[in-house]
């Protein structure tokens, strides 16, 4: 599997948020199983792909997930798909913006990993890109049990448990 994350930190993250992310090699990693889980759910598997990532501080997630979702709150994960025209031959699957402080209030409220959570929402937000969603009781039963899949072989217990 070939994987390019293009990662990027947000205006005003601090040091101190910066330094418990994880890092790029473990995003890819995630992402790696989180596509390799996916491809027996897709029409055409993929062997390569590319995303970009940012890290958000809850101001910026505030204002995307206002502008985009009309949701005036900060939000753990956006998902915006790839708009290239279908006959454009690319790997890109598109962008994703994780807010660090959401992630990390989240893991507190949760009683979870912070690591587990960050790989959560990666594997989340990739399945998004890849035309999964929760909108209604089955896909969202699809899209948690493959989640939960993805999960379970890193080692990460069901994170829909005692939430």
């Amino acid at each position: 599997m070939n994987i390019h994350i293009d990662l990027q930190l947000g205006e005003g993250l601090e040091e101190k948020v910066i330094d418990t992310l994880p890092k790029l090699k473990q995003f890819e990693d995630w992402m790696t199983i989180t596509l390799e889980k996916a491809n027996a759910h897709l029409e055409k598997p993929l062997f390569s792909a590319e995303i970009s990532l940012r890290i958000v501080t809850t101001d910026e997630s505030c204002e995307l997930n206002s502008t985009y979702r009309n949701k005036p709150k900060p939000t753990n994960v956006l998902s915006f798909e790839s708009d290239l025209p279908s006959f454009v031959e690319s790997d890109y699957l598109g962008d994703l913006v994780i807010c660090a402080e959401v992630v990390a209030n989240e893991t507190k409220e949760q009683k979870k990993k912070l690591m587990s959570h960050w790989a959560h929402m990666l594997a989340h937000g990739v399945l998004h890109l890849l035309g999964f969603d929760h909108i209604d009781d089955h896909d969202a039963e699809i899209m948690e049990t493959l989640e939960i899949k993805i999960l379970n072989q890193l080692g990460i217990d069901d994170p829909y448990t005692n939430v």
